[in-house]
């Protein structure tokens, strides 16, 4: 294997020995999502005609564990190498900076995709949805993946210890993913906070995503599309260019 494809590897084989943690425990918090939610709700709340309100859920909660798992993965992984120092074996290495972009967002996306099938095939037995439009679905997995992979290397890029990362996650990441509709329409909260839902790019991946199902979402797909695009370019570059000049992990 080339120097990338063995980080890459190695960076799998991470999250991968402890699957029950990293894989299992998502998926065991989503179904308890569902059944919560999907119980409480069901009778309650209908946002699209002819789709349940359990059925609304599942992409909702799919999204929602690829993101805030492929964050977590490149996130946890730098700044463990940081704190326990042994990232300087990797800097003694000839591999480019786009050599650690590759690999630890890739390997994020193998996480949060991982994830997010196995939520899924858990959660789609409470509310079947329907395939609207397959592609939608793969390109907005994807993207906000690799999104959230490239922002979980900027966020351990910066944070020197755990309580930075806990607290970029617990004020950030977590906030702007449980506000971005995934147990609700935006079309039932006020105006404002339509308007404040508008900003938060989580939105549109999650609702590009749920679109690809069921053919109806709350702003066209293709604006979806060009935000979260437009935002994966913007984060890629940022942390590329962190890495090339070695910002907090270079003397």
């Amino acid at each position: 294997m080339t120097g990338w494809q063995t980080l890459l590897y190695k960076e799998v084989l991470r999250f991968w020995k402890v699957s029950f943690q990293t894989i299992a425990a998502p998926v065991l918090t989503a179904v308890l999502y569902m059944l919560i939610f999907g119980h409480v709700l069901e009778d309650h709340v209908q946002v699209f005609e002819q789709v349940s309100y359990t059925a609304f859920l599942v992409p909702g909660l799919v999204m929602m564990s690829v993101l805030q798992n492929a964050f977590a993965n490149s996130s946890s992984s730098l700044i463990q190498s940081k704190i326990m120092g042994n990232l300087v074996f990797l800097l003694l290495t000839p591999l480019s900076h786009r050599s650690w972009f590759v690999a630890y967002v890739g390997s994020s996306m193998v996480r949060g995709l991982a994830v997010g099938l196995g939520v899924f095939a858990v959660t789609a037995w409470f509310g079947r949805p329907s395939y609207a439009a397959p592609l939608w679905i793969i390109a907005f997995a994807l993207m906000g993946a690799a999104l959230m992979g490239a922002l979980g290397l900027i966020a351990g890029l910066w944070a020197e210890k755990f309580d930075q990362l806990a607290g970029f996650q617990n004020f950030i990441i977590m906030p702007m993913t449980f506000l971005s509709g995934v147990f609700y329409s935006i079309h039932s909260l006020p105006a404002v906070w339509q308007t404040i839902s508008h900003l938060n790019p989580f939105f549109y991946m999650i609702d590009g995503f749920r679109y690809g199902f069921f053919g109806a979402s709350d702003v066209s797909p293709w604006l979806s599309l060009a935000v979260v695009a437009s935002a994966l370019a913007g984060v890629a570059a940022l942390a590329l260019h962190l890495l090339r000049t070695g910002y907090k992990i270079r003397n």
